[in-house]
């Protein structure tokens, strides 16, 4: 059915926006190749999607009811919206722009259900706020550990690029796990696609738009924000990778991209705050800011003009 169109459009540049970040640390740092970072991120979205991806439909649903060509035109909004923060380089909200168009489409149905939204409006705030505070912690708790027991310079370095390449997995697993109810969870709330459909469809499509573009912020997230030597990027991963997991558990899509800088910056404060660079991050949060506001806004244009 052709209204698919538009969630696999939405994966495409989901893809293309945030699955890059959990390894966008260890391209920066050099640890891994780009092509090598993306082929594993496809891999493991994927089975991230398959294994969890059910927990997060069902809070999508809750902000509006939407029949299959509302379905459409909100999630068209949405990866508009984030197809074009990814052209100008920047992370991006998929959750927030999601949410935004979902609920631009509730209010032209008047049927937008506004109480249902502090939980999420919670999960986006403690996103970042939690990944800063879980790598600053881990960088001084795990340093302590590596400078006790890992004596050798070289066996040092192995052991932190061979555990930067896990979590980087481990992250691309959370994504797919978190992220993929905002690519097709309003089909699978109308009941045009069943919960296991639902993740196969969201997650190839994710994993298409990490090998096709993903480049543009990958390279944001692993150079611009803080130069990141492989201990603080494997901290930064592990970090962003963790939070994104805790709130699949809870049952709330967040943004990957809100992690991932949270967690770099985190791990800038341990290194002093002129480590960080404070402009990106000021675009960044622009972008935040900006993602749902925009997408709820063009959601309720092309009701008005196109949704007979």
């Amino acid at each position: 059915m052709w209204e698919l169109s538009a969630g696999i459009f939405m994966g495409w540049s989901l893809g293309s926006n945030d699955a890059a970040n959990f390894f966008g640390t260890g391209v920066g740092a050099k640890i891994i190749t780009y092509r090598k970072a993306t082929l594993l991120i496809a891999l493991f979205v994927v089975i991230g999607a398959l294994l969890e991806g059910e927990k997060c439909f069902a809070t999508v649903g809750e902000i509006s009811k939407l029949d299959l060509k509302m379905a459409f035109f909100t999630t068209l909004s949405a990866a508009s919206m984030v197809t074009l923060f990814t052209y100008f380089g920047l992370p991006t909200s998929t959750s927030q722009a999601i949410v935004g168009a979902i609920l631009g489409g509730g209010l032209y149905l008047g049927k937008a259900d506004f109480t249902k939204l502090y939980k999420i409006l919670l999960c986006w705030i403690l996103t970042p706020v939690g990944a800063l505070i879980i790598s600053f912690l881990l960088y001084h708790i795990l340093g302590r550990a590596v400078n006790r027991y890992l004596k050798r310079p070289l066996l040092r370095d192995a052991m932190i690029k061979g555990g930067l390449v896990i979590s980087g997995c481990f992250g691309a697993y959370a994504l797919g796990s978190n992220n993929v109810a905002n690519v097709t969870g309003v089909y699978v709330t109308t009941g045009a696609l069943s919960p296991f459909y639902g993740a196969l469809i969201g997650s190839l499509s994710i994993a298409l738009g990490v090998l096709t573009y993903s480049g543009k912020v990958m390279e944001t997230v692993g150079r611009k924000i803080v130069a990141l030597d492989p201990y603080s990027a494997f901290i930064a991963g592990v970090g962003s990778a963790l939070i994104v997991w805790i709130f699949t558990q809870v049952g709330v899509p967040v943004s990957s991209s809100q992690a991932v800088v949270g967690a770099v910056t985190g791990v800038g404060l341990v290194k002093g705050i002129r480590a960080v660079s404070l402009k990106s991050l000021v675009e960044i949060v622009v972008g935040w800011v900006s993602t749902p506001l925009t997408g709820g806004i063009v959601c309720y244009i092309l009701l008005v003009l196109f949704y007979r």
